[in-house]
């Protein structure tokens, strides 16, 4: 049985695991945002930069990749995300139903934000979050770097994200 994983954010472009087959596939009840302060990878506890989240929401959907794991690396492709996107228990390791493109319907590894985290900071002004991450940087780079390689990845597979489109533009406004 193949095991997939759904790719919203950097996911799409440093997926971390060999992945055997990738199609654009949508999760509903879900949207993809900044909701997340990012205290490891993007951040740090003194100055948090933000990361990518699900945030659930009743009518909201996200596109994004359904990614099949390659055969036989499915255990370790397991334990490398856990170790990956549960460092502070903020993500929520999920088994969704995503919606191929082509039609079917897969059930996928997908981590959401727990959204009584304390990390969890959904609804902030698309502003703030630029001017945090303009300036923000953690032990896996700066944060703008992370918002860039996003919004490049969702443009390189035909996926509009207004808000990242937004966020890209005005960040490299305040760090020009």
């Amino acid at each position: 049985m193949t095991m997939w994983v759904f790719g919203y954010g950097s996911l799409l472009w440093n997926p971390g695991f060999p992945v055997a087959r990738s199609e654009r596939a949508t999760l509903h009840g879900f949207a993809r945002s900044f909701c997340m302060s990012s205290i490891h990878h993007r951040g740090t506890e003194e100055k948090p930069g933000l990361v990518l989240a699900l945030d659930e929401q009743a009518n909201a959907s996200c596109t994004g990749l359904a990614l099949a794991v390659e055969a036989g690396h499915e255990d370790r492709t397991l334990q490398e995300l856990r170790e990956r996107e549960l460092i502070s228990s903020a993500y929520v390791e999920r088994m969704l139903d995503v919606h191929l493109e082509s039609g079917g319907v897969v059930n996928a590894v997908t981590y959401v934000i727990d959204a009584d985290h304390v990390q969890y900071c959904g609804g902030m002004p698309l502003e703030e979050q630029a001017r945090i991450i303009a300036h923000a940087v953690g032990g896996r780079g700066p944060n703008d770097e992370y918002l860039y390689n996003t919004a490049e990845h969702l443009a390189e597979i035909g996926l509009r994200d207004h808000d990242l489109e937004w966020l890209a533009q005005r960040v490299r406004d305040i760090t020009a």
